[in-house]
């Protein structure tokens, strides 16, 4: 398993806890390989109560890349608490554009990622 695989799945499972902690009850996820880089898609629910934490989590998951920042911290993705933003964050510096709706009840989450070599 290389580099990029690990750093994926820390991404998964880091948004899948997320999800979790905003109530979602049904979390549908994706990875796909393609063109050098990989695609990461959710579809979950979400309790409306949590509707400010999944704007705040779509303006996370839209922060710049931080390549530096992806090196040193990116095995610590998935290790806090379930629904820390600081966590999202993470995330976000990892992954190179998200798109990100939020509807009333549900959300879908687009996460591309450039395949590096290492």
């Amino acid at each position: 398993m290389t580099h990029n695989e690990k750093k994926v799945g820390k991404i998964v499972e880091e948004l899948t806890m997320y999800l979790f902690a905003m109530g979602a009850e049904k979390i549908e996820s994706s990875i796909e390989k393609s063109d050098g880089q990989y695609i990461v898609r959710f579809r979950a629910d979400y309790n409306p109560d949590y509707r400010y934490n999944m704007e705040s989590m779509k303006k996370y998951l839209n922060q710049p890349k931080n390549e530096a920042m992806e090196d040193i911290y990116w095995e610590l993705a998935g290790s806090g608490d379930p629904g820390e933003s600081s966590q999202i964050l993470l995330v976000g510096m990892m992954v190179d554009r998200a798109d990100v709706e939020i509807y009333e009840r549900s959300a879908e989450v687009v996460l591309y990622k450039t395949i590096t070599e290492y």
